[in-house]
């Protein structure tokens, strides 16, 4: 991915001429670096983000942060100044060393003399080092500063030659397995605790995961909660409605629900409900399962990390024996009283469309719905991505797989990362639903030469953040139309039209259905499917919605 720039030519010249390497151009560098995030997302392989010297580095910035909490493997090239011209009114010089501090897992620096055979071996030692680490067990963001000195273009005779035979650090992960001391505590405080959940957090799809959850849930009765971001929505008799029911449950049945041990695996939850329940009536044992030795105690209960995968926590788990009489009764029963919930949840929500006036969240519903089976489903942040969650997916659904930035849950990117998984896989139809603020915010995705027909944008245009209605808080401030929502009055008709993209408006119920199968077929361009709302109105129905799950557990 390059960034086009005076100083990183020897850069981009290296990379170009070289040959081997898929060269793409953007000259915003912070759509480029999410861009970039989102082909690494889509490929599972590291991505390459050159740059040039000053301000340009720092608009990587959002996307480094975003790969760095979402374990998406990138590597960064800065082109630079020598250091002796640092802080000395040079033009584009700024301080690049460490520029990302804790938000990349390693930075180096170049030497800046590069003829020596020693800064030779250690300019490549230095590369090996990065890529391994770029794309390991634990993957992330790394950065490499390389100052270079003038001249930086050949002149018309000079030929450029590249080395042959390059010397390759090969790294290997450590085999995943659980030690004999943690299969013996988990067996020992198996056969103690009835009353188990299992909370999945955002993940990539895993159908060999979701096979071991459907295993396990079945033999050993137990309740799984996943968010629609875990892309467990293949998984029968999943809980994907826990932050619906539970902001409404009365404390009787919060206590009954409340889990003896707890097993958690995944980032983080976008249900904010379930963390509160989970922090408020805590588990007596806590296990979370992951490859990351950080400490993660998102519900303030952890009482184990296990540093192994999912798959092979969950293998182990299915060779455990099955608890029988009073204990499997107690199991059961509590397995039973989550799914009876979910069940009302659902039965609830579908019953709720469609509702008096047309508003967001029942376009959003109609989208999901409608959704071609081999899509992949991406939402933006603020409400695009909760609307979502209280709808769900189900296993109808089949092989969709759902994406968000929730590492540091930005709406600064979003719609680049889409457009860079529509690049890493053009076979596939890319579905991204947004607000509009995230929408013109990142209007610079579409700024370059790169055709993508195969991208559908859902723009939610309540013109302004309507989530700040919505929330507790701001919503009741009178300051909160001019500065928390800021208001704005554009629509996407004038952007499609100076990038080329097909415009399609929703502004009844008719128009749906025939607007929806217009907006998923094939073909050669670009579609933005936009709804525009009223603010107020979204808050209404919304506010309903919530009433009308209160209701059942007044009633």
């Amino acid at each position: 991915m390059l960034c086009p720039g005076s100083r990183c030519a020897p850069l981009t010249l290296a990379f170009t001429r070289q040959g081997s390497f898929n060269v793409r151009v953007f000259s915003d560098e912070r759509s480029a670096a999410f861009i970039a995030l989102g082909i690494a997302q889509q490929t599972k392989q590291t991505v390459i983000l050159i740059c040039t010297s000053g301000s340009a580095l720092y608009n990587f910035a959002p996307a480094i942060a975003e790969a760095y909490f979402s374990g998406i493997p990138l590597l960064v090239l800065s082109a630079d100044r020598p250091t002796e011209w640092i802080a000395q009114q040079d033009g584009q010089t700024i301080f690049q060393q460490d520029i990302f501090g804790k938000h990349v897992k390693k930075f180096y620096q170049l030497p800046q003399e590069y003829t020596h055979q020693d800064n030779v071996w250690v300019i490549n030692r230095m590369l090996n080092e990065a890529i391994n680490l770029a794309s390991n067990q634990q993957a992330g963001p790394v950065h490499i500063n390389v100052p270079l000195r003038e001249p930086l273009y050949p002149s018309n005779q000079q030929s450029i030659y590249f080395t042959k035979a390059q010397r390759i650090i090969q790294q290997k992960d450590n085999e995943s397995r659980l030690s004999d001391e943690i299969k013996n505590l988990l067996i020992q405080q198996w056969k103690q605790y009835n009353k188990v959940l299992i909370v999945s957090g955002q993940q990539k799809a895993h159908p060999a995961l979701t096979q071991l959850l459907q295993f396990n849930s079945e033999k050993h009765d137990l309740p799984v909660v996943a968010d629609i971001l875990s892309n467990q929505h293949k998984l029968e008799s999943t809980i994907q409605h826990a932050d619906a029911f539970l902001g409404q449950a009365p404390a009787n049945l919060k206590e009954s629900l409340q889990p003896e041990m707890l097993i958690t695996f995944g980032a983080g939850l976008i249900a904010k409900q379930v963390k509160l329940f989970l922090r408020n009536y805590k588990p007596i044992i806590h296990w979370h399962i992951g490859e990351s030795d950080q400490v993660v105690d998102t519900y303030q209960s952890l009482t184990h990390t296990v540093t192994t995968s999912p798959e092979t926590f969950f293998t182990f788990l299915s060779t455990l024996d099955k608890k029988e009489s009073f204990d499997k009764q107690k199991k059961e029963n509590y397995c039973q009283l989550w799914n009876l919930e979910e069940q009302k949840a659902k039965e609830l929500i579908n019953s709720f469309f469609p509702t008096t006036e047309l508003g967001e969240f029942e376009i959003v519903k109609e989208v999901i719905d409608h959704l071609p089976a081999d899509a992949t489903l991406h939402l933006a942040n603020s409400m695009s991505v909760r609307y979502a969650n209280y709808i769900g997916l189900s296993k109808a659904h089949g092989n969709i797989q759902v994406y968000a930035n929730r590492g540091t849950s930005g709406i600064d990117g979003c719609t680049s990362t889409v457009v860079g998984h529509c690049l890493a896989n053009p076979n596939k139809l890319h579905v991204l639903i947004t607000g509009d603020i995230a929408f013109f915010y990142d209007r610079n995705a579409f700024w370059h030469a790169h055709a993508i027909p195969n991208l559908r944008v859902v723009l939610l245009n309540n013109h302004g953040g309507v989530i700040f209605k919505l929330i507790d808080g701001p919503a009741d401030l009178k300051e909160v139309d001019e500065f928390f929502v800021a208001k704005q009055q554009l629509n996407a008709k004038h952007l499609c039209t100076e990038f080329g993209l097909d415009h399609l408006v929703i502004d009844n119920r008719k128009k749906i259905k025939n607007q929806l199968k217009n907006f998923f077929e094939r073909d050669n361009t670009a579609k933005i499917l936009e709804i525009e709302t009223d603010s107020n109105l979204n808050k209404q129905i919304f506010e309903n919605f919530k009433n009308k799950l209160k209701e059942r557990y007044e009633s």
